[in-house]
């Protein structure tokens, strides 16, 4: 019952904002088609939404691995600490480029 409601409070902030250009925009364009820049709002919102929902739960399983293996034997805590930072921010850089990507999108939305 968690999962899915983190799934779908995922995707009803993601589709928010689409939302919202859209009723602008076809109240402006009086017509039903999407325009690029709709498409753009959607893709900025997938971008960033997809790729935090992935690095929340990327990073979790990193952190649950790391600290039952510590758990289990509390003298590797030296060693598993290095790889799991490591880990961490390899999951963190790829939320990171999806940021980079919304800003890109939401660049192409006010054009």
């Amino acid at each position: 019952m968690k999962k899915f409601t983190a799934i779908a409070s995922a995707l009803l902030v993601t589709f928010y904002t689409f939302a919202a250009f859209a009723q602008e925009a076809a109240a402006a364009a009086g017509d039903n088609r999407f325009t690029a820049q709709q498409w753009a709002a959607l893709g900025a919102g997938l971008a960033i939404g997809l790729g935090a929902l992935g690095g929340a739960l990327g990073q979790s399983r990193v952190a649950v691995a790391a600290l039952d293996g510590i758990a289990r034997n509390p003298g590797a805590a030296d060693k598993l600490g290095t790889p799991m930072i490591l880990g961490l921010v390899l999951i963190e850089s790829l939320v990171l480029y999806a940021l980079l990507i919304a800003f890109f999108l939401q660049g192409k939305i006010g054009a």
